[in-house]
């Protein structure tokens, strides 16, 4: 069950009160972070990730509580994917903490700095947002990837998943925090919100002067939630449309591994391939490589009628495209595919049906290339790349705090320098102004 389907329940004054203390000792604790040395936040971070190393079985348990509990309930394959950690996704998680401790603070760097004709000097410094309150479904590795994004950028966390990962992320909060008892790093620094119903999020989403601001991860039913019922700034993370267009010129083995990985490799994220779109000279040489290949990996497509014909007498199941389809983020080995007749209809398709989250190009044509680039109004643009290199880690970030769609302050994917805001420091040597 998601955080958007939670019961209601009932609003009460203790719980608004028990969450809006957490927040106030949250803040509590961002005056001890953003004073604190990088050393004293990565050593932090060491210590969180060998902890979890260390009770890698106490959270497999309690995952597993969680799994069987979505599948009970009828919850999707692909859902509980994202639900599910192995041991060898939680050594992935540790590993990306230490990935974080290795990068460069971002706090006190120096955005830009100048002198004034008056002689007075100005900074813009990196400096933390303060207090984060994450809102997000399932996935349990973001209880952790936030957690520790927002410590090394100087940044209280307050953590919301949903009610299907309850188990996992209360374990996860526990190891955190007792890691954090023998660091420089108060245990407050990490919160889960308390509460389990509705309404302890809607406390945290108006809890605006103790919470800076409030980042939802997850479907598109929540994140328009928090967008529209929020009073805290939000910072929107967006669903994943993702496109890939094959053009007249491209290298078609490339197309085809491209696309198999884009759509393939991982189902269940936002940066998985939803829609394919191949430009009608390259058609049926395309398709008679994809076909067997899409049929190996357990692809469906769902194509238009030019589609279907260039793969008329294939045993890859194939139902006819629709709107719905070409607006589906999927979660599943299912693709929409078309037939276009030059770069300039792939690019109205996407335009009108993209979430602008990813879309990629393969082509050889430097022209088409810049064209396509020129076109696209996405976070990210893939060429010649798949669809799954939108990420932070991919991207050099460490973990990442989610991938934005907007387009202020962050937009594609959140590494550590979108989680600060700046203050300009202005020096002078007893300037006036007259």
């Amino acid at each position: 069950m998601t955080i958007a389907e939670e019961d209601a329940g009932v609003d009460t004054e203790a719980e608004r009160d028990a969450v809006r203390d957490a927040a106030r000792a949250a803040r509590e604790a961002t005056t001890i972070l953003r004073t604190l040395s990088r050393d004293a936040k990565d050593d932090a971070l060491r210590r969180i990730a060998a902890a979890l190393r260390r009770d890698v079985d106490a959270i497999v348990s309690a995952n597993s509580d969680d799994t069987e509990r979505a599948r009970t309930d009828g919850t999707s394959p692909a859902l509980i994917d994202r639900l599910t950690l192995t041991p060898e996704r939680i050594e992935a998680i540790a590993h990306a903490l230490e990935e974080v401790a290795d990068l460069p603070d971002p706090v006190g760097d120096v955005v830009r700095g100048y002198t004034l004709p008056n002689g007075l000097q100005v900074r813009q410094v990196r400096v933390p947002l303060g207090v984060v309150g994450m809102i997000y479904e399932a996935r349990p590795n973001v209880t952790v990837d936030a957690a520790g994004l927002c410590l090394k950028s100087g940044n209280a966390a307050l953590l919301r998943g949903s009610s299907s990962a309850r188990s996992t992320n209360a374990e996860l909060v526990r190891i955190m925090r007792a890691a954090l008892r023998d660091s420089a790093v108060p245990e407050s620094a990490i919160t889960m919100v308390p509460g389990d119903s509705h309404e302890s999020v809607r406390h945290l989403m108006t809890a605006r002067g103790l919470v800076d601001v409030v980042i939802p991860r997850g479907g598109e039913s929540l994140i328009r939630s928090v967008v529209e019922n929020s009073t805290v700034p939000v910072i929107e993370t967006g669903v994943g449309n993702c496109h890939v267009y094959v053009d007249a010129d491209a290298d078609i083995d490339m197309a085809v591994q491209v696309l198999l990985n884009s759509k393939a490799q991982r189902v269940s994220v936002c940066n998985a391939a939803e829609t394919v779109l191949v430009h009608t000279d390259v058609a049926d040489e395309f398709w008679a490589l994809a076909v067997p290949a899409c049929a190996s990996a357990g692809v469906t497509i769902h194509g238009d009628s030019r589609t279907r014909a260039a793969t008329a007498g294939t045993e890859v199941l194939f139902s006819e495209v629709t709107d719905q389809d070409w607006a589906a983020e999927y979660y599943s080995l299912d693709i929409a595919a078309g037939v276009v007749d030059s770069l300039e209809d792939a690019l109205v398709h996407i335009r009108r049906w993209s979430s602008q989250h990813t879309e990629a190009i393969i082509s050889d044509s430097a022209t088409a290339i810049e064209k396509f680039i020129a076109g696209v109004d996405s976070a990210a643009i893939m060429v010649n790349a798949s669809t799954r290199f939108t990420d932070g880690g991919e991207f050099g970030f460490g973990a990442e705090i989610g991938i934005s769609t907007q387009k202020l302050h962050a937009r594609g994917p959140m590494g550590l320098a979108e989680l600060t805001t700046t203050t300009y420091v202005v020096t002078g040597q007893g300037h006036i102004r007259t």
